[in-house]
């Protein structure tokens, strides 16, 4: 039926993790390894964890100086596996390819031990500019010889980071896939940060995934009626159809979306208000989505002051966002990005 969804594999940023200084890198490897055991992997998968994130981690600090590494838990079902992303702003790789063989370094760059992240990985991704830093991913499933591993939906991926010192980020998304192909984008921004922030985007996260949703401005009332109760907060849907070549989008608040396509950004109207306590003219806007184009929602936690250029030849969603929080998450707030790449 052309009307039923399908749940889009489920990410959860389990540990932000900044790393300037040797000692990190033990850090960073027991958070993957905590999260692989508590997946049930078995002992020589978690330890192939463990290398492999203490080699991404070193190699960091080593040639970047500084960054950031997030773990998280990627579920599908009752299937799950550890995802790990590393950002910085460092010098960055001359030849990714190159980088790639055991061996090869050069100073200044990353290089050293990701060929053997890259095949103890079951997908592995790598973004490099020289003089911007570098950005890459790495999944890891539990080894079975029942089941192949899950493949994460390649078209969408999000990533949401707390405000520093912070437990809970208010910021969430979540996202659905329609049987004729069409793909449904829901972010929320809580107002303001920490535990209650996070309680209003959960409500809005179960509010979306209850219901069939039918259209993004019915979705943006229905998330309005929902936070009610909350402390309230910034709300947006929008639904991609590439058959049609069109996004539809409604947003309440100060949620930013844009349409990147053959360089230019097109940025998405969003009404002024706040779920859960003022709504008035909930409106939804049609744009233009042309094959190879990428959608782009955020939070206010990220300047909207970036551009195509800062993101171009990077196809993967998953680095896309993980760039921009790199590079645009420069405010003091939570930060919330999901990609869109249909």
């Amino acid at each position: 039926m052309a009307g039923v969804t399908h749940p889009v594999a489920v990410a959860e940023d389990v540990a932000w993790l900044f790393v300037d200084d040797p000692a990190h890198v033990g850090r960073a490897r027991r958070a993957a390894t905590a999260l692989a055991e508590q997946l049930v992997f078995d002992e020589s998968r978690v330890a192939e964890v463990g290398l492999a994130v203490t080699e991404i981690a070193a190699n960091l600090h080593k040639h970047a100086g500084e960054g950031h590494v997030l773990v998280r838990a990627l579920r599908a079902g009752d299937r799950a596996a550890v995802e790990v992303v590393s950002l910085d702003a460092g010098p960055g790789i001359a030849d990714t390819a190159l980088a790639m063989v055991d061996g090869q370094s050069t100073a200044g760059t990353l290089g050293i031990g990701l060929g053997m992240v890259a095949r103890s990985a079951d997908h592995f991704d790598v973004t490099s500019r020289r003089g911007r830093g570098t950005v890459l991913s790495a999944r890891f499933h539990a080894r079975s010889r029942d089941e192949p591993p899950f493949a994460a939906d390649p078209a969408v991926a999000g990533l949401t980071r707390p405000l520093a010192g912070e437990q809970h980020c208010g910021d969430a998304y979540t996202v659905r896939r329609t049987a004729d192909g069409r793909l449904w984008l829901m972010m929320c921004d809580g107002s303001g940060h920490g535990p209650l922030a996070a309680t209003a985007s959960r409500a809005a996260v179960r509010a979306f995934t209850e219901d069939e949703p039918t259209s993004p401005e019915a979705v943006v009332a229905r998330l309005h009626a929902a936070l009610r109760g909350t402390r309230g907060g910034a709300v947006a849907a929008a639904v991609l159809d590439p058959v049609s070549g069109v996004v539809r989008f409604a947003g309440l608040g100060n949620i930013a979306g844009a349409v990147l396509a053959d360089g230019h950004k097109r940025s998405m109207v969003s009404v002024p208000g706040i779920a859960g306590f003022q709504a008035r003219g909930i409106k939804a806007f049609d744009y233009e989505l042309p094959p190879g184009a990428r959608v782009v929602l955020h939070s206010d936690g990220l300047t909207e002051r970036w551009s195509p250029e800062d993101v171009a030849g990077v196809t993967s969603p998953l680095l896309l966002a993980a760039t921009l929080v790199r590079d645009a998450a420069v405010r003091r707030d939570d930060a919330g990005v999901l990609v869109a790449a249909p």
